[in-house]
């Protein structure tokens, strides 16, 4: 009809970041993994068609990730988070688990918790460490690297879909 205009709709988080300068894009990136090998390459590729391009790019930059690279993104890694009304036993358990693990692997233990209720978190998270420091070094790194490219996956994910600006 004459004198109507249509609104073009906002654009989506995949589409700011393909538009985005390469060192916003990769700031954003590196909120997803902290490796800056990573970021760079992901940035370098755009533009990607859909999430699922962008996630099967992220997921082969992922396994090419020397150890260095998987060590500095581990060092950017903040802990798990603790449910606010664990009980204070709880807390004491999880720190010395954490300082268990970082004792035997010299890196902070990581997990992705992106399918689990907040309910079951803890408990998972306390699970996981125990179970995980059996294991043997290399085992461990394949498992350490398989849970970074999983919270990199959910960090992409709700990046490309959320309605916010990418950082400046």
């Amino acid at each position: 009809m004459p004198g109507q205009t249509r609104s073009r709709p906002s654009p989506t988080g995949l589409e700011r970041f393909n538009a985005a300068p390469a060192e916003a894009a990769e700031r954003a990136l590196l909120a997803c993994c902290g490796s800056h090998r990573w970021a760079r390459r992901l940035a370098a590729h755009r533009p990607y068609p859909d999430l699922a391009a962008l996630l099967a790019a992220a997921d082969e930059a992922a396994y090419d990730l020397s150890p260095a690279d998987v060590s500095e993104a581990l060092a950017r890694e903040p802990l798990p988070q603790i449910p606010a009304d664990a009980q204070s036993v709880a807390h004491t358990a999880l720190s010395a688990a954490h300082a268990a693990y970082e004792a035997r692997f010299g890196h902070v233990f990581i997990i992705c918790l992106d399918d689990m209720s907040p309910e079951e978190a803890l408990d998972q998270v306390l699970a996981a460490i125990r179970s995980r420091l059996a294991n043997d070094p290399e085992e461990e790194r394949c498992l350490t690297a398989e849970e970074l490219r999983g919270l990199a996956r959910g960090r992409l994910s709700r990046m490309a879909r959320a309605g916010a600006p990418l950082p400046r």
